[in-house]
């Protein structure tokens, strides 16, 4: 349930004398709750979290995307450190002058941080893998680009057991079609060791790389080039040195897309994405658990009539699996943050929306130490720009605390003589963070009336009427309820 604001607005007379008046009332602003929030960060321009989410040794979040509302560059690479309670601590960008786009973030076994995704400012090409490590206050140690002079773009990276990193993705730059998947494998400060490129002659994607217990690799993402359908999942796995042992595909005959990969307790893999060629809608949310060689053991979709997608999973506690991505079956917006819950078979035990009345993606989940949830991703419901970073902390059956529906009440009425001045106030409590006002009359918002307080002053007989928006810290509003003022002729 979305944080509330509550309001009392109250009606104060005052002589011509008097232009304003000291407020009598305190804004009193919610504690966080400890199991369960949702914040924003951002700017004016569009800020995306759609790289990864971790929960740090001190309880609270490391969150990555991109910004265009601050840095360098048109885009940069954006980290940003909140505490338990979803406060900001920190945050850096890195970048240059082009534009970069983030994709992947792993915590690192030094506390750091490893963020991977395309550079548009450094590299041989249009478009370059770019690696950035940073130490567990998010400077930068060091940073490499990969690619040849085509288009290559980073999508995965896994901290590998030699302390290296393996980083996957895309390239056009290299290998036998259109784009191929594309397989790095460098030291522990980004020197590149080896390379390798997987695919046919259409395109090849590779948006999940994980190391196997036998020093190997798997790499999974969408493929036009091999499959039943027009694109299918693609599961390619190799040995310690990039050759590929076996690959598979999973798909119909209509279009499937891989988001997500992990490797499951079991040894086997669960692959998270979409499907339009199975399940109830034109697109639904697609999980795929395998074995350790590959083979399918079964399936499941999860949607209604309209598009759905599930972009990142997690396995959780007890076997079962998190996935997070979005909905337009279901929520209150056009398309929502959708979080579905399953057992070990796949089978839905709970799903849960969270979202405005616009655009709400989630790209990342975790299940945090308390057994709950942490969500990241991005909104255009809420924050201070076009998109900014969208954080939910949920309990463990993905539920945000309830709190009451704002609640009113205005004074009586009054009448006074004309050029008389009166000082309205508004008392507000309840949401997170600090709270932001603007008086409205029956036109329309007044300029400049951003404050607590309204003085009024009117000479024209007749009956005015006014009220106050107070917005708290995450976009959520009330409106209070109305004050007439009569003016007697």
């Amino acid at each position: 349930m979305r944080k509330t604001v509550s309001i009392m607005l109250v009606a104060v007379f005052a002589l011509a004398l008097v232009s304003a008046m000291v407020p009598l009332f305190p804004i009193v602003s919610a504690a966080t709750p400890p199991t369960g929030w949702s914040k924003t960060y951002g700017g004016a321009g569009d800020d995306k979290g759609w790289g990864d989410l971790y929960q740090t040794s001190d309880g609270g979040y490391a969150i990555s995307g991109d910004t265009a509302s601050f840095g360098a560059g048109g885009a940069d690479y954006w980290l940003v450190k909140v505490d338990a309670a979803g406060n900001m601590l920190w945050n850096k960008t890195y970048g240059g002058n082009g534009t970069e786009s983030e994709n992947a973030m792993v915590q690192t076994s030094d506390g750091g941080y490893a963020m991977l995704g395309v550079t548009g400012s450094f590299g041989a090409g249009g478009n370059d893998f770019w690696l950035v490590k940073t130490d567990a206050a998010g400077n930068m140690q060091w940073n490499k680009t990969y690619g040849g002079t085509g288009s290559d773009i980073g999508v995965s990276v896994f901290q590998t057991n030699d302390g290296g990193y393996a980083v996957s993705g895309l390239t056009s730059s290299f290998g036998a079609g259109s784009m191929d998947v594309w397989l790095v494998k460098t030291d522990s400060v980004g020197n590149m060791q080896w390379n390798k490129t997987y695919g046919g002659t259409g395109a090849d994607y590779g948006f999940s790389v994980v190391q196997t217990s036998d020093g190997g690799y798997a790499i999974s993402g969408p493929t036009t080039s091999f499959g039943a359908g027009g694109q299918d999942v693609w599961l390619v796995k190799t040995d310690a040195a990039g050759n590929m042992q076996w690959n598979k595909t999973y798909g119909g005959t209509g279009m499937e897309w891989m988001d997500q990969m992990i490797r499951t307790a079991d040894g086997g893999y669960a692959i998270s994405g979409y499907t339009t060629s199975f399940g109830a809608g034109g697109q639904d949310v697609w999980l795929v658990k395998t074995d350790a060689a590959g083979n399918m053991q079964w399936n499941k979709t999860y949607g209604g009539t309209g598009s759905d997608d599930g972009f990142h999973l997690v396995q959780t506690g007890e076997g079962g699996y998190a996935i997070i991505g979005s909905t337009v079956s279901f929520g209150a917006g056009g398309t929502d943050v959708w979080l579905v819950k399953t057992d070990a078979a796949g089978n839905m035990q709970w799903n849960k929306t969270y979202g405005g009345a616009n655009t709400d993606l989630g790209y990342s989940v975790v299940q945090t130490s308390d057994g709950g949830y942490a969500i990241a991703g991005y909104t255009n419901s809420f924050g201070a720009g076009g998109n900014d970073f969208y954080v939910v902390k949920t309990d463990a059956s993905g539920l945000l605390p309830y709190k009451a529906p704002p609640a009113a009440s205005a004074f009586t009425s009054v009448s006074v003589l004309p050029g008389w001045t009166w000082t309205f106030f508004v008392h507000s409590n309840g949401g997170v963070g600090a709270h932001t006002y603007q008086w409205y009359d029956t036109s329309g918002p007044l300029a400049g009336q951003t404050s607590m307080v309204l003085p009024v002053a009117k000479n024209a007989p007749g009956t005015y009427t006014f009220y106050c928006k107070v917005t708290d810290s995450e976009g959520t509003s009330a409106n209070s309820n109305n004050v007439t003022l009569t003016v007697m002729g």
